[in-house]
């Protein structure tokens, strides 16, 4: 009798745990077609055959991972409609999920920092600056897995240009400056005010920018932000000899820019990897 108990056991065993090796090789197949329905562009059929990999076996990373990107790949930034409203909530539902099992997935923090930084492109004033601090903390997070992420170091200097730009270039063209006028702005009280705003902000960028070339020397953009950013901090100097000396910098940062392209764009291609 006790016998009969034990392999009528070890038979359910076995269909459990034949049912979860079934279920684990269904899975990979939906993967296998997902991507391949991915790399078509064939993105709505990508989710399903993702959504049923997850759900066949929740412990597929990666599945899950391309789930969250089919759904980001049909978002579309300013577009407002209620499809692509869907597409950029479940991307940011399924990327979050990610997290909650690994908090340090690179790909899906770089994800979630991309989404808030290009949601930055419409919106009110007000709604531009929020998807600024969101990209912002996500690009911090970022830092905080992995401190050697250039491109981390990067976007917060873009961040922090696109705070700070904006007022300063109001700020001209309300004192009736011309498009050639150098800086600094020429209302003492309308300098000292911004100054007190934005200062910290515009010296975080070039802080944040000087990082992402200290890990990246070649990255032709941060150079070119490097030099928007002095010119930023040359309209906040109190005095003309100092704004002189900020866009001399930014010259230079602007030269190096133009002649990295060169050298980029004169090395052979590189052929790609089997």
């Amino acid at each position: 009798m006790e016998k009969s108990k034990l392999l009528i056991i070890a038979s359910g065993v076995g269909l459990l745990l034949f049912t979860a090796g079934c279920e684990k090789l269904q899975s990979r197949d939906h993967m296998n077609k997902g991507v391949q329905a991915y790399k078509g562009l064939h993105y709505a059929d990508a989710v399903k055959h993702f959504q049923q990999a997850v759900q066949l076996d929740p412990g597929n990373s990666n599945a899950q991972l391309y789930l969250a990107t089919s759904y980001m790949t049909q978002w579309v930034p300013g577009v407002d409609s209620s499809d692509n409203k869907k597409n950029h909530d479940m991307a940011q539902q399924e990327f979050q999920k990610i997290l909650s099992k690994d908090p340090s997935n690179s790909t899906a923090l770089a994800s979630l920092a991309f989404m808030a930084y290009s949601s930055a492109a419409s919106g009110t004033p007000e709604q531009k600056a929020a998807a600024f601090e969101e990209a912002k903390k996500w690009n911090l997070r970022r830092i905080e897995v992995n401190p050697k992420e250039a491109e981390a170091y990067y976007y917060i200097g873009v961040i922090d240009w696109n705070t700070a730009y904006p007022p300063i270039q109001t700020a001209r063209v309300e004192e009736g400056m011309h498009p050639n006028d150098p800086p600094p702005l020429k209302d003492p009280k309308a300098r000292q005010q911004l100054r007190a705003k934005y200062q910290d902000t515009v010296n975080d960028g070039l802080e944040n920018i000087q990082k992402a070339l200290a890990l990246d020397k070649e990255n032709e953009d941060a150079m070119t932000y490097m030099n928007l950013l002095l010119r930023v901090k040359a309209h906040l100097e109190d005095s003309p000899d100092a704004a002189k000396a900020d866009i001399a910098q930014a010259e230079d940062w602007s030269n190096k820019s133009i002649d990295m392209k060169r050298v980029k764009a004169s090395r052979p291609a590189k052929k790609e990897a089997i």
